[in-house]
């Protein structure tokens, strides 16, 4: 909560275009802090997204890596070693558009990225932006 608390004064102190312009520096910042196998992992959802979903910004979100659309985080990489959890998670925002049907998943467990792993995030990006 410190971090979100932080991350608000940062924005509102410097204005939504100047947050924005920095939000790429602070998320690979954050990806650097990281420990293995996390940042890996979080190195290649960050090309993954910059690559297939260039319309989301980079920035940090409680003090993780996050991607957001119109100022709204879209998904964010939480690291394992952050709450000390067996897996890293992909999650997924309310304005992702990855609704299907009553019930749908909106966070992946993820303890290394396969190709078919990728593949599937690429198509996960796409329909939460659309």
């Amino acid at each position: 909560m410190k971090e979100r608390a932080q991350e608000l004064k940062t924005e509102s102190r410097k204005g939504a275009r100047s947050a924005k312009a920095d939000g790429e520096g602070e998320v690979l910042a954050k990806i650097a802090e990281m420990s293995e196998p996390d940042r890996a992992i979080a190195e290649r959802l960050h090309a993954i997204i910059k690559e297939h979903a260039p319309e989301l910004a980079p920035k940090t979100w409680y003090g993780m890596p996050a991607y957001a659309k119109d100022g709204k985080v879209v998904c964010f990489f939480q690291p394992a070693d952050k709450f000390k959890a067996r897996y890293a998670t992909l999650g997924f925002s309310d304005p992702a558009n990855l609704d299907d049907g009553n019930m749908w998943p909106t966070s992946y467990a993820l303890t290394e990225l396969t190709a078919a792993d990728e593949a599937m995030i690429v198509r996960l990006m796409k329909k939460a932006i659309s």
